[in-house]
């Protein structure tokens, strides 16, 4: 299921929502600039490693040499290959713009940012010896849908649904949407192997319930939650 647009308008231009992505993307050209070896060291430099994050170990000299602590910062503008960075940046066009809207523009950023180090945290925390870097706005993007989806529940979403070699078109409850999705990362958390890489389930989680809980002292007094 691949969310295509939603049906609300916006009363500002979302610029930070674009700067977001622009600024992930234009890190990611760079990334791919650096070669194999040079995108590595990137990857290992700039994402939150659990271990060097808690202070368990510390990277090669090889490696740029930032305080562990900005890397939950850096990370966020990281990504892996092109489906990372295209499926991250739909979603963040698709439903950042109305939680922009919601709060302001300079709110919008604060917000987005504490997200995105709840989501780090949520995922390095219960791993503290993990040697494996995480990168990706996914996690700061996970705190926007924990907003949109207490903003707009009864907002449509136009999603595309793979049927084997078919597709089909489908207008769906933004509360269906996310919550189908906020259900399939707390499924993929309970299967994952806590040593393996690839997808960080725990920062989507962590993401998603922050976006939650900090939206009410974010959002605009005049801005009401449930609104379609």
């Amino acid at each position: 299921m691949i969310p295509l647009r939603d049906d609300l308008p916006t009363r500002t231009t979302p610029y930070l929502t674009i700067g977001f992505i622009v600024a992930c993307s234009a890190i990611f050209l760079w990334q791919l600039s650096l070669g194999e070896r040079g995108f590595e060291i990137a990857v290992y430099s700039l994402g939150v490693i659990p271990a060097t994050l808690l202070g368990n170990e510390s990277l090669p000299p090889e490696f740029f040499r930032i305080p562990p602590t900005l890397t939950v910062f850096s990370s966020m503008f990281l990504h892996g290959g092109w489906m990372h960075l295209i499926s991250n940046m739909l979603y963040l066009w698709i439903f950042g713009n109305n939680v922009e809207d919601s709060m302001g523009h300079m709110r919008f950023v604060i917000f987005y940012l504490a997200c995105g180090v709840a989501a780090a945290l949520v995922q390095a925390l219960p791993n503290p010896d993990s040697v494996i870097p995480m990168i990706g706005a996914s996690g700061a993007i996970s705190g926007v849908l924990g907003a949109y989806l207490l903003l707009h529940p009864r907002a449509h979403v136009l999603v595309l649904v793979p049927l084997g070699f078919l597709t089909q078109l489908v207008r769906m409850p933004a509360m269906l949407v996310l919550g189908l999705w906020f259900l399939l990362q707390l499924v993929s958390q309970a299967l994952a192997d806590p040593q393996a890489g690839g997808v960080a389930f725990g920062a989507h989680i962590g993401g998603f319930l922050a976006g939650m809980a900090l939206i009410p002292f974010f959002k605009r007094r005049s801005v009401r939650f449930f609104t379609p």
